[in-house]
C-alpha cells in the first residue's frame, strides 16, 4: 500500500508542470504590451479549433498560453509558445 501511494504521488508530480504560474489579466496585458509575450491573436492559428478559454502562464522561464479549445464538439487543452 505504501508503495502504491508513493507511486501515485510521483505520477501526480510528473503531470504538474514545474514552476508554472498563470498571470492575472492585468499581468497578461502588461506582458503583451511590453513585448515579452505574444498576443493571443497571434497564436490563435496554432489552436486548431475554437478557443473557449485562454491563460497566459510562465512555465520553465518562458511564456505559454494554456488554451481550452473546442474541436469536433470536444474541449481539449493545448499549450502554445507565447514568448517573443
Amino acid at each position: 500500500m505504501k508503495h502504491f501511494i508513493s507511486t501515485l504521488i510521483f505520477a501526480l508530480i510528473l503531470t504538474v508542470p514545474a514552476h508554472a504560474a498563470c498571470l492575472s489579466q492585468a499581468e497578461a496585458r502588461q506582458a503583451v504590451a511590453s513585448g515579452q509575450a505574444r498576443s493571443l491573436g497571434s497564436v490563435q492559428g496554432q489552436a486548431g479549433g475554437e478557443i473557449v478559454k485562454a491563460q497566459l502562464c510562465l512555465e520553465g522561464g518562458r511564456y505559454v498560453y494554456r488554451l481550452s479549445v473546442l474541436v469536433n464538439g470536444k474541449v481539449t487543452t493545448k499549450v502554445v509558445n507565447a514568448s517573443n
